[in-house]
Formats: structure tokens, C-alpha cells, sequence
């Protein structure tokens, strides 16, 4: 009899699974991958400085009939939320639990970015997509400086097993700028000098960001970092960027962030960082912004209905 048992529920649950399998397939393909503007994708982009990766390339309606047209580029971490396509991991059912699908696990950067180009309210611009490496996320976008040169008492990164010693966010941004960045200048029409170069990630993804403007202010010049995990080490990036940020007038800064779930605790922190942005002269509201989104929680799906914004502000016609 227990074998009897254990049988049925092993064929229940296969069809189980295998029925929610094909909801996702068959949303997927019906709504969700109906992409906007065109797409290169490299499976494996090669680096000497970090692990090779995929790559996604984003070109906007026109770049191919327009061939006299020269275009911004906003390099993007976390590549694999930023579409909804086949190409992503999660994309298939056993990277993506059903609550993620429910709740919206994809920016759909192609459809905002297309959407505000139509209106004329932004420059069109190719998106570069930099996939993370599963379980060296917090290593590549800790930043690197503030962590290891600080003493923080600071043992794990967030909930990973990451401690400061597996940092390597300065090759991660060696990677971007001398590897990554002068491929994507030489194989596409791009604008390559630093008023036409932006970097754009959410929570550690924040982080990088903001350490890429530190790190190359004469590459980056702007930085969109919503939802910024400040929190590591009590905020030990802000304590070093008071000494290490360059100077306003050059460059421009979105910062924000949300109230609820992971969200909670970075208002107090994102204030200390507003304060830094002040004694370095940067002016809030025209070479930067901070925004609160009251009931925003920590999430792609927040992060997508308010991206229209920080797109606007760093990309504005």
C-alpha cells in the first residue's frame, strides 16, 4: 500500500508540474516575449578580468534603417531581469517559481525604452544587458574600495555566503570599461564619449552603479541606482564616497527608493548619501534627483512601472 502511495504522488505531482510548465510556455509565447526594437545576444562574452557571460545588445526601432545615426548606450546589470525572453533563465519554470511570473519578474526595459522614444520624451539609446554569474552577484557588485579598505566588521555580504575577501567588483568594472565597453563601441553605432555613457542596476545593482561613477567618472556620465542597498557595513560606501566622489557639474545621478519589504531601512541611508551629493555641488533637481515611492517594496516589478522615470531623466531629448 505505501508503495501504491508513494507512486500516485510522485505521478500527481509530475502532472502538477508539468501542467504549470506549460502555462508559463504557453504565456510566454502568447504575451510576454513580444519584444520590442531588435536584440544581439552573446551567450558567452569573453573577459580576461571576470567569468565570461551572456550579453544581451538592444537596439532601438530605426537603428537599422537610420545607418548615419550614432546613439547613447546605458550599460544595465542583472541582464537576465531586464527582458522577458527565451534566451533568460528565468523564462523557464525551474528558475522561476510561479509567484515570480505572477508578480512580474521582468523590467521590460525594451517596452519602456520604445515607448518613451515614440513619444519623443528620450533620446534613442542602445541598452548593453551584463548578465550576473548565479552565486557571484554579491562579489561582482559589492563595491570593492569602500569594503576592503574600510574596517566594517562586515563578515557576509547581504544573506550570501560572500565575505568582503570574494569582492571583485573592480575587475567586474574593469570588465565593463576596457573589455566590454570598447566591443560594444566598435560593433555598433554608439556615441562613446562620457555625456553619452550611462550605468543603470537596482539594489546591489544600485551599488555598482554608483561605484562605477566613483571608480570612472571620466567614462560614466550618469548613473541611475534605484532601490541602492546602502545598508552593508552601516553604510561604509557612503563613509568612503564623502572622500572619493567626483565633483558635481559633470554628471547625472538618480537615485530612489521604496518603503516596504527590503526597501524599509534605506531612507536614513539614501539622506547620508543626498548630503554627499550636496558638499560635492551637485544641485537636486537638476544634475540630480533622489525619489521616495511610498508602498514601493523591493522588487523588478516596482522597479519596471517607475523606470520610465530614470530613463527621462538621464536620456530627456
Amino acid at each position: 500500500m505505501r508503495q501504491k502511495t508513494t507512486g500516485f504522488f510522485v505521478l500527481f505531482v509530475c502532472a502538477v508540474f508539468s501542467g504549470i510548465i506549460f502555462f508559463l510556455d504557453h504565456s510566454d509565447t502568447d504575451v510576454r516575449n513580444q519584444l520590442d526594437g531588435s536584440f544581439v545576444f552573446y551567450e558567452s562574452f569573453p573577459s580576461e578580468s571576470v567569468s565570461s557571460r551572456p550579453v544581451d545588445i538592444w537596439l532601438p526601432e530605426g537603428y537599422h534603417a537610420n545607418t548615419n545615426d550614432r546613439y547613447p548606450v546605458i550599460y544595465m546589470h542583472d541582464g537576465q531581469l531586464l527582458f522577458d525572453k527565451k534566451t533568460s533563465p528565468y523564462a523557464k519554470f525551474w528558475y522561476r517559481p510561479f509567484g515570480w511570473y505572477i508578480g512580474g519578474m521582468f523590467w521590460e526595459v525594451d517596452k519602456t525604452m520604445s515607448l518613451l522614444i515614440r513619444e519623443k520624451k528620450i533620446r534613442p539609446a542602445i541598452v548593453v544587458s551584463i548578465w550576473f554569474i548565479p552565486n557571484r552577484r554579491g562579489a561582482e557588485f559589492m563595491p570593492q574600495k569602500p569594503i576592503t579598505m574600510v574596517e566594517t566588521g562586515l563578515e557576509h555580504i547581504g544573506d550570501s555566503d560572500v565575505t568582503p575577501d570574494d569582492v571583485i567588483s573592480d575587475n567586474y568594472l574593469k570588465f565593463v570599461t576596457e573589455e566590454l565597453k570598447p566591443f560594444v563601441d566598435k560593433n555598433f553605432r554608439t556615441l562613446t564619449d562620457r555625456d553619452n555613457t550611462f550605468v543603470m542596476g537596482s539594489s546591489m545593482g544600485g551599488s555598482i552603479s554608483a561605484y562605477a561613477i566613483s571608480e570612472y567618472p571620466d567614462i560614466f556620465g550618469g548613473a541611475a541606482c534605484l532601490s541602492t542597498d546602502w545598508t552593508h557595513g552601516k553604510g561604509a560606501e557612503i563613509d568612503w564616497y564623502e572622500q572619493h566622489w567626483p565633483k558635481g557639474g559633470k554628471h547625472r545621478l538618480y537615485f530612489d527608493y521604496g518603503t516596504e519589504t527590503h526597501d524599509a531601512p534605506f531612507e536614513p541611508y539614501q539622506n547620508r548619501m543626498d548630503n554627499v551629493l550636496r558638499q560635492h555641488g551637485y544641485i537636486e533637481g537638476e544634475d540630480w534627483v533622489t525619489k521616495k515611492f511610498d508602498g514601493a517594496d523591493h522588487s523588478p516589478m516596482a522597479w519596471r512601472e517607475r523606470l520610465h522615470i530614470p530613463l527621462t531623466f538621464l536620456l530627456s531629448n
